[in-house]
């Protein structure tokens, strides 16, 4: 069976649903993240990228497996990609949430990434006030590794929301 490589807006919607419905914070990042900000979709987009607030993973991943996700990449603590037949993959970043609106994300080398308040945001897409990672904080993402094309589209994107 070929798998679903494709996120769609209504699969993207979906998994909106999903978090809203969960009253877990949480902020879309990634493709879907930049295309949100610009309020219109750019590409296709292979999965959907979630950041959220760690104290949360255990219920997250419940809320998931039962809306049909499996985990396929476990590298906890610094992210997860699950896969649903319906909806396609979504890649999840548990972040550890600051009272002062910062947050920090474990990196692979044990340390730590840390955030910036003004990297969380919301933009409205679809007619709906979605919360997502800020240029400010996409440009930020989009630092430390080579660009793939998609990568680059982003940053165009990007770019002139900063503008």
């Amino acid at each position: 069976m070929t798998k679903k490589e494709t996120v769609t807006i209504d699969d993207l919607m979906k998994v909106i649903r999903i978090m809203e419905d969960s009253s877990i914070q949480y902020w879309l990042d990634g493709g879907w993240g930049v295309d949100v900000l610009g309020g219109a979709q750019s590409r296709n987009h292979r999965d959907v990228d979630i950041d959220f607030d760690t104290a949360y993973t255990e219920k997250l991943l419940k809320l998931l497996k039962y809306h049909g996700y499996e985990i396929e990449t476990d590298h906890a603590p610094v992210r997860m990609e699950l896969y649903s037949e319906k909806l396609g993959y979504i890649d999840i970043h548990p972040f550890v949430l600051n009272d002062d609106g910062t947050a920090k994300q474990s990196d692979f080398e044990g340390g730590w990434y840390e955030f910036d308040a003004d990297y969380f945001g919301s933009a409205v897409f679809e007619n709906k006030n979605i919360p997502c990672i800020s240029a400010k904080g996409q440009k930020a993402f989009h630092s430390g590794y080579e660009w793939r094309e998609m990568d680059k589209q982003d940053m165009e994107i990007i770019e002139k929301l900063l503008q």
